[in-house]
């Protein structure tokens, strides 16, 4: 198969999916919105249910959905019926998925998802499938046409389950009014928790370099030195009053003048860039990024307290 060809199946592939997912954005009404209310309005939590390509649909629905102040759990349709039923409380919400509605795990099934919970919403295409019957809202994901050229593999089917879970997630989150700050509480550990609550404070280094504005450039030489920063900060009693980086040094050797009467203050470079130790650290990403530098002084109340690293955050997965 030459390249054109496999170009042209992969566009094939797309528009018809784009095409079931524009029918499906024309369908959404009354069900959509009731759907929405119940699993907003429920003093327990949503449970959903599936089996096959739905569960694998099924599980990504939950992850985004705990991720974004939406309680829930999921419950494969083959381990409900021999034990698992026990999870669902008659407060909870239960949203079972499934593209036929009448696989024999579900048909099993649907009679005690509709008993044990509060109420049952069917994600289906087949209306007239047993778990529409049980349901209490259906949500229509009927395709014309498989994305699989032999029409058997989910792919249409399976877009759009995945897409109206989307659309739900993001209808709750409007409605819980679900802030930046929320979605960082539950993503301590990864990039998106950090660059939205990490403080400076967390990556500030543990050395911090100093000297006074009339100190030898054989001062300033060993301060730079006993730090991996390859900068030193002129300070006049606690006050920044400039920097000093290797850089520096370098170009006032490659002048040729009489270092033994240099001082720090003849040196340094005056009004340097900071950032208050309580400030967001993607704060001072924007100013490192923004001007070139690879440290950033931090303040406490406009006094000098430490040295943040370019290095450090970009580690971090500050960006």
């Amino acid at each position: 198969m030459d390249r054109d060809s496999i170009i042209s199946i992969a566009k094939n592939t797309l528009t018809i999916e784009i095409s079931e997912l524009e029918k499906l954005k024309e369908r959404i009404g009354d069900e959509f919105v009731k759907a929405v209310e119940i699993i907003h309005s429920t003093k327990g939590k949503l449970i959903i249910v599936g089996i096959g390509k739905s569960a694998h649909v099924g599980n990504k629905i939950v992850a985004t959905l705990n991720s974004t102040g939406t309680p829930s759990q999921f419950l494969h349709a083959s381990e409900a019926i021999h034990g698992d039923l026990g999870v669902i409380q008659k407060q909870d919400v239960v949203l079972c998925i499934s593209n036929s509605g009448n696989s024999p795990e579900i048909v099993n099934l649907v009679p005690y998802l509709k008993d044990y919970s509060s109420t049952l919403i069917g994600m289906t295409g087949n209306r007239k499938s047993k778990l529409a019957e049980f349901s209490d809202v259906i949500l229509d994901t009927h395709v014309d046409i498989e994305a699989c050229p032999i029409k058997l593999a989910p792919t249409s089917s399976t877009t759009l389950q995945m897409a109206l879970g989307d659309a739900l997630g993001i209808a709750l989150m409007e409605m819980n009014d679900f802030k930046a700050n929320d979605f960082a509480k539950f993503h301590p550990g990864g990039s998106l928790g950090k660059n939205l609550i990490s403080k400076v404070d967390d990556f500030l280094s543990s050395q911090k370099p100093e000297v006074t504005e009339n100190d030898t450039v054989k001062d300033v030489i060993i301060s730079i030195s006993s730090s991996r920063h390859g900068i030193t900060v002129v300070i006049n009693e606690s006050n920044i009053i400039g920097v000093i980086t290797d850089g520096d040094l370098r170009r006032m050797l490659m002048k040729g003048d009489d270092i033994s009467k240099v001082l720090a203050k003849d040196i340094m470079s005056a009004n340097p860039k900071t950032i208050e130790r309580n400030a967001l650290a993607k704060e001072a990403m924007k100013i490192l990024k923004d001007n070139n530098i690879g440290q950033l002084i931090v303040t406490d109340n406009g006094k000098y307290f430490g040295i943040i690293d370019l290095h450090k955050l970009l580690d971090e997965g500050i960006n």
